[in-house]
């Protein structure tokens, strides 16, 4: 029970944007490769900052473990705001697979992470923005 505890707090408490991952992330996600590869593929519709402004897309900071669509100041698709989804781990590596496919009507247009490992790192550095 102990360890288990353990291994929720580490998810849970992963560095802060920019840095070192702990010791727990998605999937054994490296962080700052997921860093590199959100500002390569989604720098262009998406900020990261604590307090930064919406784009294209919502600002994505704090988005593990909020429920879809709720992100103050930004104008979200129907499919977005009545999905009922909690961005988890799992939720955003299957939504990041195929977005629309996931959830029909999404504003994003976005083809996907196919590469697992991929997802995995983009999710471990979502993980730190907290």
């Amino acid at each position: 029970l102990k360890l288990q505890f353990l291994y929720l707090i580490g998810v849970v408490t992963a560095a802060p944007c920019g840095a070192a991952g702990g010791p727990m992330t998605f999937k054994g996600g490296d962080p700052e490769r997921g860093r590199k590869l959100l500002e390569l593929r989604a720098g262009q519709c998406h900020t990261c900052e604590k307090g930064g402004a919406n784009g294209i897309g919502p600002n994505l900071f704090g988005v593990v473990g909020r429920l879809a669509g709720t992100s103050s100041g930004y104008a979200y698709s129907k499919a977005n705001t009545h999905s009922g989804v909690v961005w988890t781990e799992t939720e955003l590596d299957i939504y990041l697979t195929n977005p629309s496919k996931y959830m029909p009507g999404t504003q994003m247009a976005f083809a996907g992470l196919k590469r697992e490992k991929d997802r995995a790192d983009v999710i471990a550095f979502l993980q730190g923005l907290q």
